[in-house]
């Protein structure tokens, strides 16, 4: 069953996806499918293979910037904001539960120039708490400016 969260009117997060997710992602609109979860983070996880083959079997895109539990680096943050910016309609980014989705959709935003409290209060309305990144989050605003 699909927990797609709304980040923006572009932008979901999730939770580990199935194969099975892929229709529902399709019926909200996704174009892009983005895995941020490294292959073999756990031994119940579907492979990003098997997401990518079903994802394209319904016409999505499908990309990965896999992140690692233990932090960000800006090749990531780049990877996603050009990802985002290229994407032709909606974006579902997913990891084991959505959160350094969440965490990287927001640090490409801040990159972008984007506000960190409007960034900040659209992730906690999707469940998302964006404070362990926050001073990354302001510094990288700033520097966009």
């Amino acid at each position: 069953m699909s927990d797609f969260r709304k980040l923006s009117e572009k932008v979901l997060a999730s939770p580990q996806i199935a194969a099975a997710d892929i229709e529902a992602a399709r019926g909200e609109g996704v174009t892009l499918i983005i895995n941020n979860r490294p292959e073999g983070e756990a031994p119940d996880q579907p492979s990003g293979t098997e997401i990518e083959a079903a994802a394209r079997a319904a016409g999505i895109d499908y990309r990965a910037i896999p992140v690692s539990p233990g932090g960000f680096d800006e090749g990531q943050v780049q990877a996603m904001a050009e990802a985002l910016a290229n994407a032709d309609g909606k974006v579902l980014a997913y990891c084991r539960s959505g959160t350094r989705s969440t965490l990287l959709w927001a640090l490409a935003q801040a990159a972008e120039g984007r506000d960190p409290e409007a960034i900040a209060d659209a992730a906690a309305d999707a469940g998302y708490d964006v404070s362990p990144i926050r001073p990354a989050l302001n510094m990288l605003a700033t520097r966009a400016r």
